[in-house]
């Protein structure tokens, strides 16, 4: 019988993709639309209608939807997501300071409870009082809740009780950091923790979204989500752990890249409107960063690919420094929306603002740029202040001027909160529209990226001459500031990978010199030792010269622009469950871990239920994850020292990894 078709989605910050596969056959068709932020089933419908439309395939046939997505990763990067409240058991304001919990918190809620248990599990009593006090003010500023307790990975009954006692109040998300990692450090799993609940909210708008428009479709084919580890979940899970789908557009591509070019040495880069993802394959694998994934600035507990996310790509905001002699541009890490994309929904408002500011005798100060709402429901606004509400309020669903919306200095900062909280766009130039401009682009309206990059360039620099001498000018500009920025996100992750963060090329003379090539009695020159692969819809304009900056080899793969949905239908599931015994007595030990705690005595016997608990809570997950046929592989690290002549086991890690195919309907 033939295989059935997959269907491979990738929603980005910009595009929307989709890809039909099979296996044997490859590609079968591939198609984009734009990513409609507001309504993300109208994005994914055009992309999957287009795909459909071009193989002349029916619905009826797939027998797998599997989607990546870059949203998760553009929230962190951007600093949105829903506001989260993070209610703290056993632990002191002291230990907000450590692992960046502080700076991740920043003005959102948060609660400390007494209560916790300590290394072995034994419990100091939980007092919900101050929950109970506060839950009526929190209930109505938060769409979601987090939930930490001192040691809940060795026994989470207090996260269990404080979950159960919010939901039972609010009936609001609710996440409990024994749920999301297994790994010991309090305030970084609290961490984890609060990221999730910020983004239980927009996965969750994407699933719905997705699920929509396959009931719509007749599709009733399995449907996953890639995780950060390139895995895949069913998308039910990916509801509750949607911290688990960070960086899953970029671990999608390494897939994607792997089964593209066949390379088991590479760099790959993958840019896109909002980032650009760097990792290293070595042996045909992606690395895994064994401390935890970091985006936006953030170490978290989650297994994903070791890679580096900058905020770096197409629609990067781009910002001109005109004080000095000559003006200097720097691009990122916020993505706005480029102008000649705004107005091809707004093309009368956008081009009229944009000649109205052109013909003025005097620039003005935010020329060239606009504010519009982002369309997301009216309940993503809660908790806004009195300013913000009023600012918002003036924000509507057509383009507004900001010299028309801004009439106080302080105002810019209220925008800048309501773009963080994802209910408003800023519009401005971007390296799309520079592309636009000398003609490598055209899907978008060019007529509104000349005007706004000539409006840029009549800008003056310190020495009181234009910034640049026409539109295309500054354009050129602008793509050799990318080609430059790319080259040093690249080269940073190498060099991150070979273990010298410390040299840091956007400062670094040496790495300068080489990058230009100056010519000099000491000439320094950089070389990549193995080809470097750029993806994304823009990588064919862009990476050949990154390429040759850096002395490697580039490879642009025929499918690089949708190289991410390939990878989401190529992946397997993967569930790794462990189970932690310590013995605090002789001949007692206890069990941590997939389950509640339990005391067992005689060592033989724990390690023996350790491994039986491991095993049967990985093909239990990976099941629920979507496997189809799991095998499963246990793995024990024992630390066991002699002491005075006699062995004592201290602590001993059984991990169960299952791993399979996901099940699929037949085609």
């Amino acid at each position: 019988m033939a295989s059935p078709f997959l269907l491979g989605i990738d929603t980005g910050g910009t595009y929307t993709d989709a890809v039909l596969f099979r296996e044997g056959e490859g590609v079968v068709a591939k198609a984009k639309s734009l990513t409609t932020r507001h309504d993300l089933a109208v994005g994914i419908a055009g992309a999957v209608d287009a795909a459909l439309g071009r193989s002349g395939i029916s619905a009826s046939k797939i027998g797998l939807v599997s989607i990546s997505t870059t949203l998760a990763t553009n929230a962190l990067v951007e600093g949105q997501g829903g506001r989260a409240a993070l209610i703290m058991i056993g632990f002191t304001p002291d230990d907000l300071a450590r692992g960046g919990l502080a700076e991740a918190l920043g003005t959102d809620p948060v609660v400390f409870l007494p209560g916790g248990h300590d290394v072995h599990g034994n419990e100091t009593p939980l007092d919900m009082t101050a929950l109970e006090e506060a839950m009526a003010s929190l209930s109505v500023v938060v769409s979601s809740f987090a939930v930490a307790g001192y040691f809940a990975v060795r026994n989470p009954a207090h996260e269990i009780r404080t979950r159960d006692r919010i939901r039972e109040l609010t009936h609001l998300p609710v996440t409990c950091s024994h749920e999301l990692s297994s790994k010991l450090g309090g305030p970084r799993r609290a961490l984890t923790t609060l990221l999730n609940a910020r983004l239980v909210s927009i996965i969750d708008r994407l699933v719905g979204a997705c699920e929509d428009f396959l009931v719509q479709k007749g599709i009733t084919a399995p449907l996953m989500v890639v995780r950060g580890d390139g895995a895949l979940i069913s998308a039910a899970e990916a509801r509750l752990r949607p911290i688990e789908t960070i960086l899953s557009g970029p671990a999608a591509s390494l897939v994607g890249a792997r089964y593209l070019t066949g390379l088991a040495q590479a760099v790959v880069s993958d840019i896109g409107g909002t980032t650009t993802d760097v990792a290293v394959l070595d042996d045909g694998r992606p690395k895994l960063a064994e401390e935890g994934a970091v985006v936006g600035g953030h170490r978290t507990m989650v297994e994903a690919v070791a890679l580096r996310t900058y905020g770096l790509g197409g629609d990067s905001e781009i910002h001109i420094d005109d004080r000095g002699l000559e003006a200097k541009f720097t691009l990122g890490p916020r993505r706005v929306l480029p102008l000649s994309l705004i107005a091809m929904a707004h093309d009368e408002l956008v081009v009229s603002a944009l000649e109205r500011q052109l013909r003025a005798s005097h620039a003005g100060r935010h020329d060239g740029r606009f504010a519009v709402r982002t369309g997301v429901p009216e309940a993503m606004a809660q908790g806004l202040q009195p300013p913000e509400q009023a600012l918002y309020a003036r924000i509507g669903v057509t383009p507004i001027p900001l010299n028309e919306l801004l009439t106080m200095n302080s105002q810019r900062a209220i925008l800048d909160r309501l773009v963080a909280r994802g209910l408003v766009h800023l519009s401005g130039i971007t390296p799309s529209d520079a592309l636009h401009v000398l003609t490598r682009q055209n899907q978008w309206r060019q007529e509104a990226a000349q005007l706004g990059l000539a409006l840029a360039a009549r800008r003056k620099d310190g020495a009181g001459r234009e910034i640049a001498t026409s539109a295309e000018a500054l354009a050129e500009k602008i793509v050799n500031r990318l080609t430059r920025q790319s080259a040093e996100a690249v080269l940073s992750a190498c060099l991150a990978e070979d273990g010298a963060e410390a040299i840091d090329p956007a400062v670094s003379l040496a790495v300068d010199r080489a990058l230009k090539r100056t010519a000099g009695i000491a000439r320094f020159s950089i070389m990549l030792d193995r080809p470097l692969v750029g993806l994304g819809a823009s990588a064919p304009v862009y990476y050949p010269a990154v390429a040759d900056m850096l002395g490697a080899e580039p490879v642009i793969p025929v499918d690089a622009d949708v190289a991410n949905a390939i990878g989401a239908v190529v992946g397997r599931v993967r569930s790794t469950v462990t189970v932690v015994v310590t013995s605090p007595e002789e001949g007692r030990f206890i069990l941590s871990g997939a389950g509640e705690r339990l005391v067992v005595i005689g060592e033989a016997a724990g390690l023996a239920e350790a491994r039986k608990r491991a095993v049967d809570a990985a093909m239990a997950q990976a099941k629920a994850d979507g496997a189809d046929d799991a095998v499963v592989a246990v793995f024990e690290e024992l630390d066991a020292p002699e002491i005075e002549g006699s062995r004592k086991l201290v602590e001993a890690r059984v991990t169960a990894t299952a791993t399979g195919r996901p099940r699929m309907a037949a085609g």
